[in-house]
């Protein structure tokens, strides 16, 4: 089956980046404010889902599914069980980082959600990616510029880090000491992380906005 993108109304500024992680098979549902974003992603909506209250009700077009305003699921959490109701078992969630802090951390806890169900789920910026590491061993390729292994819910035990520069053998991260942030692939290696009991957030930096932001002022990296 085709991999669900569920787009969400939060900010993307570099479409050209994001629009890489984009197959030409993915089935695209769009929530309410991610309409927005079709012209910069290139794509139409197969499913608009929402309470339309950050943006028009389309007319016509693709299958709607309209949502009370008032109701315990954001448009977001709402698309994504509708799409593990019909079957999707791949999952890239984008426009859910950024903008309001509370969509955000519910975007963020929605991919250990899916992770519990079986499903595979991905979270795509403009500067990383990021996805649960639970029952599988995760390989992270020397292309990325940090890792940070990040805990947000319970307690993740038995966890193993090879090939960075910061090692971990059978280490533990509570959501109350976040030590794992700003880790390290040794150049030309493989880093892999594993997590026996638990699971955690892997967020993959590719560029560091902090950079970016000086190097468009023609500064030097602080």
């Amino acid at each position: 089956m085709a991999r669900c993108v569920i787009v969400s109304g939060a900010p993307i500024g570099d479409y050209s980046r994001i629009r890489r992680y984009l197959r030409p098979d993915d089935f695209f549902v769009f929530c309410d404010g991610g309409l927005r974003h079709r012209a910069g992603l290139h794509a139409e909506a197969d499913l608009i889902v929402g309470d339309f209250d950050s943006c028009e009700k389309p007319a016509g077009g693709a299958e709607i599914i309209e949502l009370p305003r008032e109701k315990d699921d954001t448009d977001t959490v709402f698309a994504a069980r509708e799409a593990v109701r019909r079957g999707f078992g791949d999952f890239l969630l984008l426009g859910a980082a950024g903008g309001r802090m509370d969509h955000t951390i519910g975007n963020l806890s929605l991919l250990h959600w899916l992770d519990k169900q079986g499903k595979t789920a991905m979270l795509a910026d403009d500067w990383s990616d990021i996805r649960p590491v639970s029952r599988n061993r995760v390989l992270i390729p020397d292309s990325v510029k940090y890792f940070s292994l990040l805990n947000i819910c319970g307690t993740a035990r038995g966890i193993d880090i090879t090939g960075a520069k910061y090692p971990l053998n059978g280490g533990e991260i509570r959501t109350d000491w976040q030590y794992g942030i700003s880790n390290e692939v040794i150049p030309g290696e493989t880093a892999s992380v594993s997590v026996q009991e638990g699971s955690l957030l892997l967020m993959q930096i590719y560029r560091d906005p902090q950079t970016e932001e000086n190097r468009k002022r023609g500064k030097d990296p602080v």
